[in-house]
């Protein structure tokens, strides 16, 4: 799928936080999921970059990784993606799911889309190596339209969104393990997103190791 990249040209200043609703993993259970350059900005734009903690259970996630590792396994991770988007990476698409899993999108659908808004085709699985990482990019809007939402699997993450046209305006997300994110509307059309690498994960001075993380990512149609 294609993307718009953008150069991400920023010093953070001292972060601002928001508090997200929900348990995530026991050792980031107390720490704020969004932090910001401003209050303003966490305030307008963080009800349009939503994190939910604990969304799938760790059984669920054992399902959806047993229907994803043996197509995954059959490919190399990739190291020149064709508009340098990501890097370390391999990917596949998914059209149907066993039951149980099945079940686990129906929620995903239900929670981070308006009812009968059309998606887009397959289901993007995307599999990050523990190296890899994903660069500034807007998905393209000739292919996506206003909501893209993604589980995380294997590891937590943090996803760094900034303003294309004010590159000082920035807003981290702590994706934890097992989370739900959802860009809607600005945060998805204005921000650039990507997922930080193992030596940069840093969420407000704390360090997040970044391992191999699989994000099964899905996208409405433009309207």
């Amino acid at each position: 799928m294609k993307v718009l990249l953008a150069a991400l040209r920023q010093t953070h200043r001292a972060a601002v936080r928001s508090s997200v609703a929900g348990g995530g993993l026991a050792p980031l259970r107390e720490e704020a999921l969004v932090v910001g350059s401003s209050r303003e900005l966490v305030r307008t734009l963080g009800p349009r970059a939503e994190v939910r903690t604990g969304f799938i259970t760790e059984e669920e996630e054992g399902a959806l990784l047993r229907e994803l590792e043996p197509g995954l396994k059959k490919k190399r991770y990739e190291w020149d993606h064709w508009d340098d988007a990501i890097h370390g990476y391999r990917e596949t698409e998914r059209v149907s799911w066993g039951s149980a899993c099945e079940e686990v999108m129906s929620r995903v659908r239900s929670t981070a889309f308006p009812e009968g808004s059309p998606l887009l085709g397959p289901v993007h699985i995307l599999d990050l190596d523990k190296t890899g990482y994903i660069k500034p990019h807007i998905d393209s809007v000739k292919f996506c339209g206003s909501t893209i939402a993604g589980l995380s699997l294997l590891s937590d993450s943090i996803m760094r969104l900034v303003k294309e046209d004010s590159t000082d305006e920035w807003m981290d997300l702590l994706l934890p393990r097992r989370s739900l994110y959802i860009l809607r509307d600005q945060a998805r059309y204005d921000f650039t997103h990507q997922i930080l690498k193992d030596e940069e994960s840093v969420f407000n001075g704390r360090k997040v190791p970044r391992l191999r993380r699989i994000s099964i990512i899905c996208r409405n149609l433009p309207g």
